[in-house]
């Protein structure tokens, strides 16, 4: 993953404060459990990002033409093929 148990509860607590502030939810539970299934919510993410990183790498690793990873043609494609992925899981519109 990512990012590590400390920063994701600090992100959490930082959503969940934003969330707060703004007066953009009313709080029916404890805000324990709030925070986790906001912790919950940002590590599924984070998974989901993970599994669209693979794919698009798996992808780009097929081409018969080998493009090396950093390259301005292996950002501009993989940011491409991300998209796409993202679009194709319902993740973002298209």
């Amino acid at each position: 993953m990512m990012l590590s148990d400390d920063k994701i509860s600090h992100l959490s607590h930082v959503f969940l404060k934003g969330l707060k502030d703004k007066k953009l939810i009313t709080m029916l539970e404890e805000e324990g459990k709030i925070r986790s299934e906001v912790k919950r919510i940002i590590i599924s993410e984070l998974m989901v990002g993970e599994e669209i990183d693979a794919a698009v790498r798996k992808k780009l690793q097929s081409f018969k033409k080998k493009i090396v990873e950093g390259s301005p043609e292996w950002d501009i494609l993989y940011k491409k093929f991300f998209k796409e992925e993202e679009v194709k899981r319902g993740r973002v519109s298209g």
